[in-house]
């Protein structure tokens, strides 16, 4: 994350105010917001891939799983 680009909000006054009060850094704030939305939301796309591979992943044997793993890694 090298560039940063300025995203603004509109507030209540009241909110802005209490923020003041308590010394919270709204900056931190959305930050903070912004990245767990992401976060979410990466989560649920994963999730959703996951689902829609599940009717090919199913037919693969747990054998050929693991042989696959074993001969990976004999040949590292």
């Amino acid at each position: 994350m090298g560039k940063y680009v300025t995203v603004s909000v509109k507030i209540p006054v009241e909110l802005k105010e209490k923020m003041k009060k308590y010394g919270i850094k709204p900056s931190h704030v959305l930050r903070k917001a912004i990245e767990d939305c992401i976060r979410e939301e990466e989560i649920k796309r994963l999730k959703e891939k996951i689902e829609e591979m599940k009717p090919t992943l199913g037919k693969i044997r747990i054998e050929d799983i693991v042989r696959s793993i074993r001969e990976d890694r004999v040949s590292r």
